[in-house]
């Protein structure tokens, strides 16, 4: 296949699984045990549970968004010889 044909180049599919991987890491930060009808787990009202992950979350989706925006510039060069 031609390269021509792809929709996104080598650093925008880097990119991409970048921002997967924050969002990943933002979920991990939100899970942990719960509290049961026996147990009441205060954990559930930590910092990083309400505020670090959504956050780490957040920041990930919005990379994957500038990954699909983002449209690396094009050699002078190979416009030239074409």
């Amino acid at each position: 296949m031609d390269k021509r044909n792809l929709a996104f180049g080598k650093t925008n599919f880097i990119l991409l699984a970048a921002g997967v991987a924050v969002i990943i890491a933002g979920f991990l930060l939100m899970s942990g045990s719960g509290t049961t009808e026996q147990t009441f787990n205060t954990d559930i009202f930590s910092a990083t549970r309400i505020k670090v992950a959504p956050v780490v979350t957040f920041i990930g989706f919005v990379s994957i968004i500038i990954a699909i925006i983002y449209k690396p510039k094009e050699n002078n060069k190979k416009k030239t010889e074409e």
